[in-house]
């Protein structure tokens, strides 16, 4: 989202063969066995951190975090695998995000950061180019340009397990669960262990989706998970039943939307919190960011709960959704903790909830170099 907002490529890349550009730090040896043949016997020391040793991903993790600093970058305070720099004219900044051998860079010239470990650092770098897919999600232009993510290739793939796991698809339907569906009341047969291993893989596999962009399908899962150690008959229907939404919707995706959202026609109430329990409190801006730069963005909280959606334990149900612009880029939803008895009350549990995660969101961005909107 920073990418498309500040005017920066979005390019992906992988360095084959990572572990073995670092080199190990212990002194690690084996005798040679018969398989060595002539070696048999002899005393051989690791001196590359090869495949399988305990330390060989510190090892890497040490000599790319080298290689990056060399390129000018520096690791965010909020994510140490997600590096910044200023552009060239000071503007904005470009930005690397690595999970161990895989480089997300968004940067206004990234194929020359690609040249320059190519030739500077020798790095092994294989599928660079334009972001395509990126970590299980898909990455593309729609027709009017904008770019959209979409784990396209993930639900075809868990959609094609479903059908080696029951001999047939999914049958296709318009909603994940009826609504107004109480899972927990159900009392259908419990199943057996077959089953029971079936129905743990199929809530990990959607977990994945949801993980991936499916937020659509986020509650019905997250419902559905309760009952992993002893489902019943119904409750393996209504997962399958899930699978068939996402066969009718695998063209659903993400787009990221840059454009500032229209509040204007919203009240803009003042209220005096001095008066109340929480003071006249004010929002904390870490000293220790960096300036920031590039356009701003807006952060909108949407939130709900409900009230009783567990008919057993009388729990409320929140679900969260955060945005950056017109682009939701985190989602939350979970069971919460205590029995309210009333909507205010558990309203205001998912308020409180929503309200950490914001602050833990807003420092993230502003360790980035982002400009928010108050």
């Amino acid at each position: 989202m920073l990418a498309k907002l500040n005017d920066l490529e979005l390019w992906g890349a992988d360095i084959g063969n990572a572990y073995l550009e670092a080199f190990t730090d212990e002194k690690l040896y084996i005798i040679a066995g018969p398989e060595f043949e002539d070696l048999e016997g002899h005393i051989l020391i690791f001196h590359k951190a090869l495949y399988g040793l305990k330390s060989s991903g510190l090892r890497w993790s040490e000599k790319l975090h080298d290689i990056i600093k060399d390129l000018g970058f520096l690791p965010s305070k909020a994510d140490p695998y997600i590096w910044y720099r200023e552009n060239k004219d000071g503007t904005k900044y470009e930005y690397v995000a690595i999970y161990v051998d895989d480089l997300l860079i968004a940067m206004e010239n990234p194929k020359e950061m690609i040249d320059q470990l190519k030739e500077k650092f020798k790095l092994k770098i294989k599928g660079d180019g334009p972001l395509e897919y990126h970590l299980g999600c898909d990455y593309y232009l729609d027709p009017d340009g904008m770019l959209v993510a979409a784990p396209r290739k993930y639900v075809s793939k868990i959609l094609e397990a479903y059908k080696n796991m029951f001999g047939e698809d999914p049958k296709s339907s318009k909603l994940p669960l009826n609504k107004n569906d109480h899972p927990e009341l159900d009392n259908s047969e419990l199943v057996g262990p077959d089953q029971i291993q079936k129905y743990m893989t199929m809530i990990g596999k959607l977990q994945c989706a949801v993980t991936l962009g499916r937020f659509d399908i986020l509650s019905q899962v997250v419902s559905m998970s309760r009952f992993r150690l002893a489902p019943r008959a119904g409750h393996v229907a209504r997962v399958k039943k899930i699978f068939g939404y996402l066969s009718k919707t695998k063209h659903y995706a993400i787009r990221f939307r840059t454009d500032e959202p229209d509040y204007s026609n919203l009240p803009d109430q003042d209220y005096d919190w001095c008066r109340s329990v929480y003071g006249d409190v004010h929002e904390e801006i870490p000293e220790d960011a960096p300036k920031p730069l590039g356009k701003p963005v807006v952060h909108s909280v949407y939130l709900d709960a409900n009230l009783f959606y567990d008919m057993v334990t009388g729990r409320a149900l929140t679900a969260v959704l955060h945005f950056l612009n017109m682009t939701p880029i985190y989602w939350f939803s979970k069971h919460q903790a205590t029995v309210e008895t009333a909507t205010y009350g558990s309203e205001f549990v998912a308020a409180k909830t929503a309200t950490e995660q914001a602050m833990n969101l807003r420092g993230t961005l502003r360790y980035l170099g982002v400009l928010i909107v108050k």
